[in-house]
């Protein structure tokens, strides 16, 4: 049986030339990045980050805006696969610099600087056998001409170099993400495209949390889902929380896992307020057809028609 691999992509400039050498955390580099390298800001001047949600949760507090504000002014999304499943890069200048690169002082939002930024100038890679429960970390040493990095002489295992660039607390927070990633990659045809609501959801729950925590809640949630008191105490008031919360409803729209009590009866009642959504969404499609072609606009309404007949025969 062969092993399940998945890259954990931390993006590169675009016109990166890469040499993979693949280590592992007691490997030793050499590596050093400070201001006053002769190539201080190279990378950020190439910037292609994609983001996490806790890269997006700590940016977006460290520049005092809500989340939705922060994806307006700092991001541009983009799609991972290629059933549409949505992520979010950090907004650069056309020149492809970072908009949180200061030529002076480099980084202004160090401290809350991205995952990918953490690792540079490391890839990391979880590779998962079949017979085992859990990945396996492995890392990718990235070379660019650019970098200077690489020449100076100070060696260090990467598993130091993680604990200095804090890499651990992002890679705790950022695990359940990937692994829903991971899920859905290797999953393929066996869970089809998701749904637009779905993806509408994934966006919402994993890159504008405090959109998703009004979803949360909301009424309507709190009629569907069976928790208690206690959490939604905890997810008004920390993003980590609710972060997590998103993940567990991701699990159960995505993979029909079950993460989340429902009430008796709630999932046939969204599933007929869905029907009347779908049937609002056909008559707007049908009236938009019959506008070009009014053929084409005829020929949907005989299937939709004979469809329904075939669902009261059953």
């Amino acid at each position: 049986m062969s092993d399940d691999k998945f890259t954990f992509n931390f993006d590169l400039p675009e016109k990166s030339h890469i040499q993979p050498h693949i280590l592992s955390p007691d490997a030793v580099i050499n590596f050093r990045c400070y201001k006053g390298i002769s190539c201080y800001n190279a990378c950020c001047k190439m910037a292609d980050i994609t983001l996490t949600p806790y890269d997006v949760i700590r940016l977006k507090t460290r520049t005092g805006k809500t989340s939705t504000e922060f994806l307006k002014d700092h991001t541009v999304p983009f799609t991972m696969d290629a059933d549409g499943v949505p992520g979010v890069k950090l907004r650069t200048t056309d020149a492809g610099a970072c908009l949180f690169m200061d030529e002076e002082i480099g980084c202004t939002v160090y401290t809350d600087r991205p995952t990918a930024c953490r690792y540079y100038p490391l890839g990391n890679m979880a590779m998962k056998h079949a017979e085992s429960k859990h990945e396996q970390q492995h890392f990718v040493l990235i070379k660019e001409d650019h970098c200077k990095g690489h020449d100076e002489p100070r060696p260090i295992k990467i598993l130091d170099y993680r604990a200095e660039q804090n890499i651990e607390e992002y890679d705790g927070h950022n695990k359940e993400y990937f692994q829903l990633i991971l899920k859905k990659k290797s999953a393929g045809p066996a869970i089809g495209k998701p749904a637009l609501m779905s993806l509408q959801l994934f966006f919402m729950a994993c890159f504008d949390p405090d959109r998703f925590r009004g979803f949360v809640l909301s009424d309507a949630f709190k009629k569907s889902y069976d928790l208690e008191a206690s959490v939604y105490e905890k997810v008004a008031a920390d993003d980590i929380a609710l972060m997590y919360l998103g993940f567990r409803l991701l699990r159960q729209v995505l993979f029909a896992e079950v993460t989340l009590k429902e009430h008796e009866g709630a999932y046939q009642k969204r599933l007929d307020e869905r029907k009347e959504v779908y049937e609002l969404r056909h008559q707007a499609e049908v009236a938009r057809v019959r506008a070009n072609d009014p053929y084409q606009a005829y020929k949907a309404e005989v299937e939709a028609e004979d469809a329904d007949k075939d669902k009261d025969k059953k």
